[in-house]
């Protein structure tokens, strides 16, 4: 039987919750399927660990999960704790040194959701967004002088490089190649960013040369979330930076009917290291210990872990568990519009997978 090694990291607020609630579908789901099961490695890196010793994981952190399958992820973040600190901190000190340079954002109408978007069902909005994570906006170039004086400055600089903007354009332009509709859509700014940006457009189309069979166009990320709002149907697999990408998806997820409901994939491609796969909901410390966290991002989430690890068959079972679950709406968390508990929509879940016969 195969064994993939995971490591769990809650992270803060309900990341305990939800990564709780993953582990239980995903032992479930392995036990179901045959085959393959998880280990899975416990680690207690987050802000409680920070406060404590001033620092979010050990030295040696990083040394302790790079021999893993996957990286499952909760969320980080406290009221506390500087959100800079706790992202450079934690998140970005995993994503950036292990190269998960492709973050990938699927988004649809799941059954029994019901969009804000007037008249919109489920195949008008179905989506993945593609975000390069390594560089761009969150490249960590910059700093501060003159603190406190009038003068004061403060910079951030907007790193791209020919290599990290080619690799995440093949990479969307073969995730556009895979699905039915061939469909992709560039995302840029290259009217104000006339430099990086620019660069960014002209990339695309020398990688768009690679794949005469993608039909591809170009937006202004302004005009991108009108056309997301008017039109999701003209849209399927979307490319764009790490600061662009990081504000459409929490658009998308948001059109879909929650930030709960929203899944990630923090990959390197190459397999050089391990990926990460956390729900996008962050730590939502307004409800920690009330229940009532929506665990379907986790679940979806580890969808994507499953189709990465190579069980297809796993991942399409899983997601069919899901969806049967959000058609129910007496099962419905909160954030949803219901009244369901993350105990009972885990159970749930664990119930759909074990009678799945298809």
């Amino acid at each position: 039987m195969r064994s993939y090694r995971i490591a769990a990291i809650p992270g803060d607020g309900i990341g305990s919750e939800v990564i709780a609630a993953g582990i239980e579908a995903l032992t479930a789901c392995a036990g179901r399927d045959g085959g393959f099961e998880f280990v899975f490695d416990h680690f207690d890196w987050g802000s409680e660990r920070y406060k404590k010793t001033g620092a979010f994981m050990p030295e040696d952190g990083r040394d302790q999960i790079k021999g893993h399958d996957a990286i499952l992820f909760g969320s980080a973040g406290a009221p506390d704790v500087p959100d800079h600190i706790t992202l450079w901190g934690l998140r970005l000190a995993i994503c950036q040194p292990f190269d998960q340079y492709a973050n990938v954002r699927p988004t649809r109408i799941l059954p029994g959701i019901v969009s804000p978007l007037r008249h919109v069902t489920g195949p008008e909005l179905d989506w993945v967004i593609v975000r390069e994570n390594s560089e761009g906006e969150y490249a960590g170039v910059g700093g501060r002088v003159h603190r406190g004086l009038p003068e004061e400055c403060a910079t951030d600089v907007s790193m791209f490089t020919r290599t990290g903007v080619a690799r995440i354009m093949r990479f969307a332009f073969a995730l556009a190649r895979s699905r039915p509709r061939k469909l992709l859509t560039v995302v840029t700014k290259s009217n104000a960013q006339r430099h990086a940006m620019v660069m960014w457009d002209e990339i695309a189309a020398e990688i768009a040369a690679e794949f005469p069979d993608v039909t591809w166009d170009k937006m202004l990320v302004d005009a991108m979330t009108m056309r997301m709002t008017l039109k999701p149907a003209t849209l399927d697999t979307i490319v764009a930076t790490n600061l662009h990408a990081d504000i459409l998806s929490d658009l998308a997820a948001a059109l879909a009917g929650s930030l709960g409901i929203a899944p990630t994939a923090n990959l390197n491609p190459e397999r050089k290291f391990p990926s990460m796969f956390e729900p996008i909901h962050g730590s939502a410390f307004d409800i920690i210990g009330k229940g009532i966290a929506n665990p379907i991002g986790t679940f979806w989430s580890g969808v994507m872990m499953l189709e990465h690890l190579g069980q297809p068959a796993a991942a399409r079972r899983l997601m069919r568990a899901i969806e049967r679950v959000t058609a129910d709406r007496s099962l419905h968390t909160p954030d949803l519009g219901g009244r369901a508990t993350t105990a009972q929509v885990t159970k749930a879940v664990c119930d759909a997978l074990a009678g799945d016969n298809e």
